[in-house]
């Protein structure tokens, strides 16, 4: 990575900022987008404590004119893109009677079309050059759909095909596609994500699920494993082994997997047609507060408590 050049979509806070710190690190100059400018001005701080060359630039990827645009202006600044790493997106959590139509297009606008539409405006940059990589943070949810999760599985889905029909057809062209499928992930994820129905009960299997020593691996470590693989040029990363354990099940063995899936759900909290949505942090103040303790160690590292306020009513925000 020494020398090259990198953007990170949603590389303001979160397994973003991480990737980020990482890449910079290593020596690569680094660019990140968001949509939130306070919270771009204080990751681009952390990350110009590396002595490498930092931008960042406000964006909404969802509007694919903003997406065009942020490529064009981090080409200008930057001379040209090495890698790219696709890491925007949002988490709505909640039974599926707890959801609607919206949640499922909004779902693919942010985390789909987000991968998408910067992807499809780099490529012709990097097919000219006969070089680059590009990384598409996924899901082990993208593998196999996950109870409680569904908007947010359909849109990993989406996003593995493209990756993998990506690395097939970009190879010609000297570019390198890597499909990441990462475990949960101790980023502080749960404040920024959204709730339906049951909020409290969702919260609490979802944050403490995402923030346990023994059920979700170190943020920063998933950092270094994704660069790892970027460098290497792998066609797909999955990490770590509780994610190969589920996906190698859902493999050989689908319908075992989704009748362990079915009695999850019997577990997971029921549907009381609540549609109103709120953020984590509101729901997490009157949560255990031992899990509220963990959430907030992960979220204070990568930044997830720096984001305006106005996120809290706006599920469609990165």
């Amino acid at each position: 990575m020494n020398g090259l050049t990198a953007l990170v979509t949603g590389g303001s806070r979160g397994l973003g900022l991480l990737i980020a710190q990482e890449l910079a690190a290593r020596g690569a100059d680094v660019l990140i987008c968001a949509r939130n400018q306070q919270e771009l001005d204080i990751a681009q701080l952390s990350l110009k404590r590396t002595g490498v060359r930092v931008a960042g630039i406000r964006c909404d990827l969802t509007n694919r004119d903003d997406a065009e645009d942020m490529i064009s202006d981090a080409i200008a600044f930057t001379g040209h893109i090495d890698v790219l790493v696709n890491n925007a997106g949002t988490i709505t959590v909640g039974a599926l009677a707890d959801m609607r139509i919206e949640d499922f297009e909004q779902a693919i606008r942010d985390i789909f079309l987000t991968t998408l539409y910067p992807t499809m405006a780099l490529l012709p940059h990097m097919q000219a050059r006969g070089r680059g990589a590009i990384a598409n943070i996924t899901s082990i949810g993208g593998k196999i759909a996950v109870p409680h999760l569904l908007p947010y599985s359909c849109a990993k889905f989406a996003t593995v095909a493209l990756s993998e029909g990506l690395r097939a057809e970009a190879a010609q062209c000297g570019i390198r596609v890597t499909t990441i499928i990462p475990w949960l992930m101790r980023t502080g994820s749960p404040v920024n994500a959204f709730f339906k129905g049951d909020k409290a009960a969702e919260w609490a299997w979802f944050a403490t699920s995402d923030s346990l020593r023994f059920t979700a691996m170190d943020g920063r470590r998933a950092a270094k494993k994704i660069i790892n693989a970027i460098e290497r040029g792998d066609a797909e990363i999955i990490f770590d082994w509780r994610a190969k354990l589920v996906k190698v099940a859902h493999d050989l063995a689908p319908g075992f997997t989704a009748n362990v899936n079915a009695i999850i759900n019997e577990f997971l909290p029921t549907s009381n047609g609540d549609l109103n949505v709120k953020r984590g942090i509101e729901i997490a103040q009157t949560a255990n507060p031992r899990v509220f303790d963990l959430v907030m160690e992960a979220a204070s590292k990568t930044h997830q408590l720096s984001a305006s306020p106005s996120l809290s009513t706006n599920p469609g925000q990165q």
